[in-house]
């Protein structure tokens, strides 16, 4: 699985955050950090995550 973020439509509401904590967090300036390759078992909460984001900046790729 790889997960992708628009960064240019990512505005650090964090909501993928609660979802998902072991593959998203916020930085110590607030700005949106993520595992790009998250291991597999991980997925229902990165989907989770990629439907709750306000702004759809979320994409995972097979």
């Amino acid at each position: 699985m790889k997960v992708v973020v628009d960064m240019n439509k990512c505005q650090d509401h964090g909501q993928c955050v609660f979802s998902a904590p072991d593959v998203f967090q916020l930085d110590d300036t607030g700005r949106l950090a993520y595992v790009s390759d998250p291991d597999d078992s991980l997925r229902d909460e990165v989907e989770e995550a990629a439907d709750v984001c306000p702004l759809q900046a979320i994409r995972i790729e097979a």
